[in-house]
C-alpha cells in the first residue's frame, strides 16, 4: 500500500515536472521596443491592439491573428479588407476622443498579448495610464514604437519576428525602405525655388490644420513640400483652428483636403477662389480607403501616401503610374486584388 502511494506521488511529481518543462519550452522572453522584458507564448494566435495604428499594422503582417477591432469598419472600407475582418468584436482602446477599452470583451477574447501604441510613446504619463488599466487583466502587453513613418520598417520587422512571419515582414520592410530611398532621391534634386507650398485643410470648413513639425503632417516635408503653417505643434491632438485671413495670406500652391464635405464645396466658395491652389485646381482629397493615406489615424498606408503626395507635388520629377502602384501596394500589404477602376475610385480620380 505504501509503495502504491509512493508511486502515485512520484508519478504526480514527474507529470508536474513534464508540464512545467513543456510550458517553459512553449514560452519565450522578448524585449519590446521600449526595452521591457515580456514573456509570450511561442505560438501566437490571438492579438489585440489598443489603438488603430497597431491594429492596422498587425493586419498587414498577419491578418489572421487580429482578434478585435478598435471600431467597426464601414461598408466602403470592407471592400478592401479580407472578409474575416468584417465581424470581429469591437474592443475600443486608448486613442483619444473619449475612447475606452472594453475590458469585458478583451477578457472574452483572451489574447496572447496586447499591442500598445501611443502617440509620443515616451510620454510617461500616458504610458502609465495605459499600463495601469491593463495590469489587472493579467494579459502581457508589448510596446511598439510608431511615432513617425520612418519608425515603421523597424516595427514591421519587430512584429514579424514575434508573430513568426519573418519572410512576410522582410518583404514589407523592404518595400518601405525602398520607398523612403526612392522619394528622398527625388526630393534631393528639387531646387529650393521650386519647392511647393502646401496647406493641409482639415474639418468641414477647411479651417483647421497642422503645424509644420507636427507628426500629423509629416508627409509634407518628406515629400519635399513646405507646410505653410509654421512652428511646433501646440499639443498631441492638433487640428489647430486658423482664420480665412491666414489661409489667404499663406496663398498655398497646393491644398490637401481631409474632409470630403469641404472638398465638394471649396471650388464654389467665393472666399477660396482667389487662392492660388484653387485657381490652378491643385486641390486634392486625401485617399482614405481602407485606411487614411496621410493621417488620422496614421497607418502603414502612409508609405503609399508618400508616393502619392510626391507625385502630386512634383509630377515632372517623380513620374510614376499611381494606379499601378496602388494595385501593387494593396496586393502586398492588404492581400487584396483591386481593379484599375477601384484604384481610381480610391484615388478620387
Amino acid at each position: 500500500m505504501e509503495a502504491t502511494v509512493f508511486n502515485l506521488k512520484t508519478l504526480r511529481i514527474i507529470l508536474l515536472t513534464i508540464f512545467v518543462i513543456f510550458s517553459v519550452v512553449k514560452a519565450r522572453e522578448i524585449k519590446d521596443m521600449t526595452g521591457r522584458k515580456v514573456v509570450l507564448p511561442d505560438k501566437i494566435t490571438k492579438v489585440i491592439s489598443v489603438s488603430p495604428p497597431g491594429t492596422y499594422l498587425l493586419y498587414a503582417i498577419d491578418p489572421y491573428v487580429v482578434a478585435g477591432l478598435n471600431f467597426p469598419f464601414t461598408e466602403e472600407e470592407k471592400k478592401y479588407l479580407l472578409p474575416r475582418f468584417y465581424n470581429l468584436p469591437v474592443i475600443g482602446g486608448f486613442f483619444g476622443q473619449g475612447r475606452t477599452l472594453n475590458v469585458e470583451e478583451v477578457l472574452k477574447i483572451k489574447p496572447d498579448f496586447i499591442l500598445i501604441w501611443a502617440w509620443n510613446w515616451k510620454d510617461s504619463a500616458l504610458q502609465e495610464k495605459i499600463e495601469k488599466s491593463l495590469k489587472p487583466l493579467g494579459i502581457p502587453w508589448v510596446n511598439v514604437k510608431l511615432d513617425r513613418l520612418e519608425d515603421y520598417p523597424d516595427a514591421i520587422l519587430f512584429l514579424g519576428d514575434i508573430l513568426n512571419k519573418k519572410d512576410r515582414s522582410k518583404k514589407l520592410y523592404q518595400y518601405a525602405i525602398n520607398t523612403f530611398k526612392e522619394v528622398k532621391s527625388v526630393v534631393d534634386k528639387i531646387p529650393p525655388e521650386k519647392k511647393i507650398r502646401v496647406y493641409y485643410a482639415e474639418g468641414p470648413d477647411g479651417l483647421q490644420t497642422e503645424r509644420e513639425k507636427s507628426v500629423h503632417a509629416e508627409l509634407i516635408p518628406m515629400a519635399g513640400g513646405i507646410n505653410v503653417h509654421k512652428g511646433d505643434p501646440l499639443d498631441h491632438y492638433g487640428k489647430e483652428q486658423v482664420s480665412m485671413e491666414q489661409v489667404l495670406m499663406y496663398n498655398p500652391d497646393v491644398i490637401l483636403v481631409e474632409d470630403r464635405r469641404f472638398y465638394e464645396k471649396i471650388f464654389l466658395d467665393h472666399r477660396w477662389r482667389n487662392i492660388k491652389a484653387v485657381r490652378e485646381k491643385r486641390v486634392y482629397l486625401i485617399p482614405r480607403l481602407p485606411f487614411n493615406w496621410f493621417d488620422r489615424p496614421p497607418s502603414f498606408m502612409r508609405i503609399l501616401g508618400l508616393k502619392w503626395l510626391t507625385n502630386i507635388l512634383y509630377p515632372d520629377y517623380y513620374k510614376i503610374d499611381i494606379i499601378k502602384e496602388t494595385k501593387e501596394f494593396y496586393k502586398l500589404f492588404l492581400q487584396v486584388n483591386i481593379t484599375d477602376k477601384e484604384a481610381k475610385e480610391i484615388l478620387n480620380k
